[in-house]
C-alpha cells in the first residue's frame, strides 16, 4: 500500500526517503499531470509519496557573494519577483503557464522532471546554475549538466532530494530569451532560446548560446562558444553562417504531438542568426 507522508521539517522529509523509495511533490504541476487518473480519482502512484510544499527551511530567495540562492520549494512567481533576479529567468518565467501554476511551480520541479522543454532550464544552463542534493548523512553541489542526464533521468539517489538551486549573478552587455509555443500563455515550448554576450571595446569577451527541446537535454556546447570569444564583434556576425553550421551538428530534435523536427531545427537556427544579427 502506498504511503503519503507530509513532514514539518527537512530533516523529517530527509528521513522518511532515506528508509522509502519515494515520489517527492512540491508544486506537483507536472508530476500530478503524469500520474492522473480518472475524473474524480486521486492520482496513481507506485512509489510512497512525500510532499514538501510546506517546508519552510526550503522556501527562501537569498544573495550570496556571487550567487543567487533559490530554495527548493520557492514558487517561481516569488523568483519573478524578487529585485535580485536575472532579467533572462524572469522573462522565462513569465512565459511558464498561468499564474495560478507559477505559484507552485518551482525550479527544482523543473529540474526534476527533467524535460528538455521545461521553461527555466536553458537559462539554467546558460549562467551554469548549480544544483544541491542532499541526504540524511551528506549534501552534495552539481552543475546543472551533470545533475539531468536525459528525458525524465536525474543522477539524484534514492535517498536524496533537490534542496537549493545556486545561479551565478553573472551579468552580461546582450541577452536574449524566445519560447516559440502553440500559443502565447499557458503551453509547452516547441522550441526555446537563450543567449548571452558580453563585449568590452569592440571584442567579444562572453558568448553563450542554449536551445530547449532540440534534444533530449538542453543544448548547450562550450567548445563552440570558445572558438567566438575573443574575437570583434564584426567577426562574430561575419561567422554566422559558420556558427549556425556548428550547432547544425548538434541540435538534434524530434517529432512529436507539438511540432516536427525539421520545423525545430529551422527555428533554432533563425533564432540564433537573428540574436547574433542584432547585437
Amino acid at each position: 500500500m502506498v504511503k503519503h507522508f507530509i513532514p514539518t521539517t527537512l530533516a523529517e522529509a530527509l528521513e522518511f526517503i532515506s528508509c522509502n523509495e519515494t515520489k517527492i511533490i512540491s508544486g506537483g504541476t507536472d508530476l500530478m499531470v503524469q500520474r492522473r487518473n480518472w475524473a474524480e480519482i486521486p492520482p496513481k502512484f507506485d512509489k510512497d509519496v512525500i510532499y514538501i510544499f510546506n517546508l519552510k527551511e526550503l522556501n527562501y530567495i537569498k544573495k550570496t557573494n556571487s550567487f543567487l540562492r533559490i530554495g527548493a520549494t520557492t514558487p517561481v512567481s516569488n523568483v519573478l519577483e524578487h529585485q535580485d533576479t536575472p532579467k533572462l529567468l524572469k522573462e522565462a518565467i513569465s512565459t511558464m503557464a498561468s499564474p495560478a501554476i507559477r505559484n507552485l511551480a518551482t525550479i527544482a520541479g523543473n529540474i526534476a522532471n527533467a524535460s528538455p522543454a521545461g521553461d527555466t532550464l536553458p537559462i539554467m544552463y546558460l549562467y551554469n546554475a548549480q544544483v544541491k542534493l542532499e541526504s540524511k548523512d551528506e549534501s552534495r553541489i552539481l552543475p546543472i549538466n551533470e545533475v539531468i542526464l536525459g528525458p525524465r533521468k536525474i543522477a539524484l539517489k534514492t535517498n536524496e532530494m533537490i534542496t537549493e538551486i545556486l545561479i551565478p549573478l553573472d551579468e552580461f552587455d546582450k541577452t536574449s530569451f524566445t519560447k516559440i509555443g502553440g500559443r502565447k500563455a499557458d503551453a509547452i515550448s516547441k522550441i526555446s532560446f537563450a543567449g548571452a554576450l558580453n563585449i568590452v571595446e569592440d571584442i567579444v569577451e562572453d558568448f553563450r548560446v542554449c536551445f530547449g527541446a532540440v534534444g533530449p537535454t538542453v543544448v548547450r556546447n562550450v567548445d563552440i562558444e570558445n572558438r567566438y570569444r575573443n574575437i570583434s564583434l564584426i567577426e562574430l556576425k561575419t561567422n554566422i553562417l559558420n556558427i549556425a553550421k556548428e550547432y547544425d551538428e548538434i541540435i538534434k530534435p524530434i517529432d512529436d504531438q507539438r511540432s516536427t523536427k525539421e520545423y525545430r531545427k529551422q527555428v533554432a537556427h533563425n533564432l540564433l542568426q537573428d540574436f547574433i544579427q542584432n547585437i
